[in-house]
């Protein structure tokens, strides 16, 4: 039997919108928090995309609908409030304050709740259109990532959303733990910017410029990208001096076995690589790399990816998902399927009367 979640017995209430905010409760949920999805009337925008968009990112959760445009939905919301540690909503500042979703708008319901906004720009930063392309295009992914010749490139998922998602996740557990009430304020522009680590702080210290390199070559390791093979791509990443001893003596490949040198010669390094590993294909290249201990990997696509890894594959409901990331020793989420709308509004209902009973 499993141990129940580390996070049994946290209540969060959750006012999201399509990915963000969803993502980050759902990780919460499957850690054993029980996640209150408070939908307005007709449901949340994101169950408009598909069953399994949706389903994908609300598993675990409960459902109540409430219109908090009005008294009644407000004052629901209230009681909610009063019994919950936390609140987690995804919105444009305007919207977050004029339904009252700020602390400073709920500390009167309970002085420890733990208010999360998440916007494009901060609760201060006003109400630019903020989706994850446009974040990443405003805050240089977009500029240097692609092919130098051709166009800024995203990728093919939403990284900003989730990534603020994580980070809501965190800020939310955080000020929990500190034991006080109060607003935590994440943005999906200081999240981004914010995994730019290196490449800001080599701009911001010594000058130098992101630059886009074909196959996506790392800015300080050579090689370090992907290269064509006989059949497939190869990612290899080469950082240290014994990966690269390795794989020279394999690829039949002499010269630059330091660091510095394989940086300063980067274009005959990648020459003589990429004329190395032309000779055979991807996966093979895979199979006689990685029991060397090199870090190297064939491309995949997304189902070739699923099917090599079953394990991260889970059931909940009607629907196969990807499961939770997070492995605890000796606990096992049970993974329920995604609520339907306004489902547990009797459940609620219930419990959050008898609280204020007792």
């Amino acid at each position: 039997m499993s141990a129940p979640g580390p996070l049994a017995g946290i209540r969060i209430l959750e006012v999201g919108v399509m990915l963000a905010g969803p993502y980050a409760t759902m990780l919460l949920a499957d850690l054993g928090a029980e996640v209150i999805k408070i939908e307005p009337p007709g449901g949340e925008i994101s169950r408009q995309v598909s069953d399994s968009y949706f389903a994908s990112l609300n598993r675990n959760k409960q459902s109540i609908c409430l219109d908090l445009r009005s008294a009644q939905g407000r004052e629901k919301l209230g009681e909610l409030v009063a019994n919950s540690h936390a609140l987690l909503v995804n919105m444009k500042p305007s919207a977050i304050r004029r339904l009252g979703l700020t602390f400073e708008a709920l500390r009167e319901f309970n002085e420890s709740i733990v208010c999360v906004a998440m916007t494009g720009f901060g609760l201060d930063g006003g109400d630019d259109p903020a989706f994850d392309y446009v974040i990443q295009a405003a805050t240089g992914v977009a500029a240097m990532t692609g092919d130098p010749q051709g166009p800024p490139t995203l990728p093919g998922y939403s990284s900003a959303d989730n990534s603020t998602g994580l980070t809501a996740a965190l800020g939310l557990l955080a000020q929990i733990l500190s034991g006080r009430g109060g607003q935590v304020d994440v943005s999906l522009q200081d999240v981004m910017l914010s995994q730019l680590n290196y490449r800001a702080a080599a701009f911001l210290n010594d000058g130098i410029e992101p630059q886009r390199h074909p196959y996506g070559a790392h800015s300080y390791y050579a090689p370090a990208q992907l290269f064509a093979t006989a059949d497939g791509y190869l990612a290899l990443f080469i950082t240290h001096d014994a990966f690269w001893a390795a794989f020279a003596a394999e690829a039949g490949i002499e010269g630059f076995p330091t660091m510095a040198e394989r940086a300063a010669r980067r274009d005959e390094v990648l020459a003589v690589v990429s004329a190395a590993l032309a000779t055979d294909t991807a996966s093979r290249w895979q199979e006689r790399l990685q029991p060397l201990g090199i870090p190297v990997a064939a491309v995949r696509t997304l189902p070739e990816a699923l099917a090599a890894t079953p394990d991260v594959v889970v059931t909940a409901g009607d629907f196969r998902l990807v499961g939770s990331p997070i492995r605890i020793a000796g606990y096992e989420p049970a993974y329920r399927p995604a609520p339907r709308l306004d489902e547990h509004a009797a459940v609620i209902d219930e419990a959050t009367g008898a609280s204020q009973s007792s």
